[in-house]
């Protein structure tokens, strides 16, 4: 992606209730649902560059959470995907704030939605015509968004995008980059100036990339965008500078002075500068040039010798843009035009059912390899039994594959006329693959409806979700233990070294023990062995959001688990109040963690109803025994606010939500959803509404963004 994040239908949201016909529990539960899925991609596609949906799919998650959102305003949440953009850095590269957030563009599919996007302008500006105003259109580039930092007019960071507001330091691999200049000399160079961009790989670079791959037995990419992101992301520069990238400018971010007020003026002075800009990129003076420098760029990407997916368009005046401001994660005077998805017919030679860690049987379809969009595909999602039956796939089939941009694409649907005689309908196994359990369809108690996907019963006993369990312990965004990878976590699994999590950190002393050891084993040695070891024992201490994270909660993913160990600061105040709070539904520690910000009943149930568990607990006294959970970061307990509760309502004019809150919890506060008793602080912004009503019949300390500020010492 360059400027915008786009990709929209997951298995879960096949066939989902329209959103006019859902209650307010629905929408809530939906709403929870779509920001963890969602987390869940992101950290997927910016974090590991390994996609598993297509960017169509995407895009509808994103479209129908905006759209709830828009219906039920009241029930957006404090981890909304709308005020997110990407994932967090990788910690490795070391983590580089960005001085003016990474956000991301907003997409629009068709000419309506262009016109939509400029009567939207016209109407926030409160003009009578959007005529006489130009803007710039550009490829949107699938690479990998970079920030450049310039003082004195010496290149002294490169950052990725990371979630927005933190990116990965990649100075050392950007400094390997030729079209990315050094030092600029000219005198007109702002200082300091971050040049923000987007890296990429052209085709050409890179078959000749997955050639020597596999000439040296070597992982192959998927496609140029992944080898663009997992060539910059190199620990080691010198592995960066044999890969063929390239850098295209579209923006800044920090810039005390411009040398012009228009976004293409600003362009101009970039390119003289020495930074390359898109040769297609233009300046259009209405909608009908804007649409036909779509269609041109459109009908000719196929002749270019790198991937783009849409046409960017941004208002060119920048007093205008300032006018117009943001609206959560996207900027008002722009948006991202997308190209439609790419097609391919193919045969579908199996459907594998696969078993997940929460028992959830996800249907596979195993295809002929086929090339779409100019990268070869040979497995596709069919989202559930639903879906299969609805569009009635049979193995055998030749089908229509869709992918945009991503490495699993989906099935659009059957060529029947090209269906061999004798096939039958695919019967969805009602007992699970992995351990011979029933596999059911639960009713949604809200609803009263089947769920769209069937799950095993098994539980612990199911070998499919236990090894499910411990990869998810060990991947990257929980402990992330370098060396046990999914192969050896399933080897060791079969061989009985290790069942539970625990068992990973009592393996080097069990090893010492064993009559056969690890270093015997085929495929290891005593370095290896070693090395795993070494890996295990530095994760022996790991930050408090992984450990919760890593525990497997449903509903707790990264941005949840970050939440909990924010309020609570450490693991004994953590587990402590977990366990009251599972003891009793109606106490106080219950209410406190349902009043967390971007907690809610849902996910609060399910964390009561995980500690309610014996074997759970069990599981958790024992990794403590072993590990050691550390505070996300550090409190300062000396500020004004340390040990205080605060409540944020209407908007805030100089920083985000995210932005406050954070800020709020790193001085020692708790930021709660809700006003109570406890409540020392509520912070009211322009429309504040039934929060600042409690607040003043409670009689609790009002206080200005401004007093806010003060108070704080910002």
């Amino acid at each position: 992606m360059s400027h915008a994040k786009g990709k929209g239908k997951s298995a879960a949201t096949a066939g989902p209730k329209p959103v006019g016909e859902l209650s307010e529990k629905g929408a809530a539960a939906e709403l929870e649902r779509l920001a963890r899925e969602i987390a869940h991609h992101d950290a997927l596609y910016y974090r590991q560059d390994q996609p598993e949906i297509s960017d169509a799919e995407y895009d509808a998650l994103r479209e129908r959470n905006a759209s709830i959102e828009a219906s039920f305003p009241h029930l957006i949440r404090a981890d909304s995907p709308s005020a997110r953009v990407g994932s967090a850095p990788v910690e490795a590269f070391g983590k580089v704030t960005h001085a003016v957030p990474m956000l991301s563009l907003g997409n629009v599919f068709d000419d309506e939605g262009v016109r939509d996007f400029l009567e939207r302008i016209r109407r926030f500006l409160g003009l009578d015509t959007i005529e006489g105003l130009a803007f710039t259109a550009e490829p949107k580039i699938d690479g990998l968004s970079i920030t450049l930092r310039y003082e004195k007019g010496r290149l002294i960071q490169g950052a990725t995008r990371g979630d927005g507001y933190q990116g990965e330091n990649v100075t050392a691999n950007v400094r390997t980059i030729s079209d990315i200049p050094k030092t600029i000399k000219s005198k007109t160079f702002p200082d300091p100036f971050e040049v923000r961009g987007e890296i990429y790989m052209s085709r050409a670079a890179f078959q000749r990339l997955n050639e020597g791959q596999a000439e040296r037995g070597e992982r192959t990419f998927a496609n140029p965008r992944n080898a663009a992101a997992g060539s910059l992301r190199q620990l080691d520069p010198a592995i960066t500078a044999s890969r063929p990238l390239q850098f295209f400018a579209y923006g800044w971010g920090e810039a005390p002075k411009l040398p012009t007020d228009t976004q293409w003026g600003v362009y101009r002075a970039i390119a003289d500068w020495g930074f390359p800009l898109n040769p297609l990129a233009k300046l259009t003076n209405s909608v009908e040039e804007m649409l036909d420098t779509y269609r041109d760029i459109e009908s000719g990407r196929a002749g270019l010798d790198y991937d783009i997916d849409g046409v960017v368009y941004k208002l060119d005046r920048l007093d205008l843009q300032q006018r117009l401001g943001f609206v959560s994660r996207s900027p008002r005077f722009a948006v991202a035009h997308k190209f439609p998805a790419e097609k391919a017919t193919t045969i579908l030679r199996d459907i594998e059912i696969q078993v997940g860690r929460t028992g959830a049987l996800t249907p596979v379809a195993k295809l002929e390899p086929v090339t779409v969009g100019g990268v070869v595909v040979q497995n596709a999602t069919l989202h559930n039994e639903d879906e299969i039956a609805r569009k009635d796939v049979r193995i055998g089939d030749t089908v229509i594959v869709q992918r945009a941009g991503d490495v699993i694409p989906q099935i659009l649907g059957v060529v029947e006329a090209k269906r061999p005689k004798g096939t039958k309908r695919f019967k969805f196994p009602v007992l699970c693959p992995a351990c011979g359990s029933h596999a059911v369809r639960e009713v949604n108690p809200v609803t009263g409806k089947e769920d769209v996907v069937r799950r095993c019963t098994g539980g612990l006993i199911c070998p499919a979700q236990r090894v499910e369990r411990l990869k998810h312990f060990v991947s990257r965004n929980a402990f992330d233990i370098e060396g046990l990878g999914e192969k050896h976590i399933k080897a060791f699994y079969d061989d009985g070294l290790i069942q539970s999590p625990q068992d990973i950190f009592t393996l080097e002393g069990r090893n010492r023990r064993a009559a056969s050891k690890l270093e015997e084993r085929e495929g290891w040695g005593e370095t290896s062995a070693e090395k795993l070891f070494a890996a295990i024992r530095a994760r022996r201490a790991i930050k408090l959001d992984r450990f919760i994270y890593a525990l497997g909660i449903p509903h707790v993913g990264e941005i949840t688990g970050r939440l909990l160990a924010r309020a609570y600061g450490s693991i004994d105040a953590f587990r402590g109040a977990m366990l009251a709070a599972a003891n009793d539904r109606t106490g106080e520690a219950y209410a406190e963690l349902d009043n967390i910000e971007g907690i809610g009943p849902t996910v609060a149930e399910a964390i009561a109803d995980f500690f309610a568990e014996p074997h759970n607990v069990e599981v958790v006294n024992e990794l403590l025994r072993e590990v050691r959970p550390e505070p996300l970061e550090a409190i300062d307990h000396a500020s004004p606010i340390s040990g205080k509760t605060v409540v944020f309502t209407g908007s805030l004019e100089k920083m985000t939500r995210p932005e406050a809150k954070a800020r709020a919890e790193r001085l020692g506060a708790k930021v709660a959803g809700s006003v109570s008793k406890k409540t020392d602080y509520v912070v009211a912004g322009p429309g504040a509404g039934s929060k600042l009503k409690d607040a003043e019949r409670l009689g609790l300390k009002v206080l200005s963004e401004d007093e806010w500020l003060a108070l704080i010492g910002a």
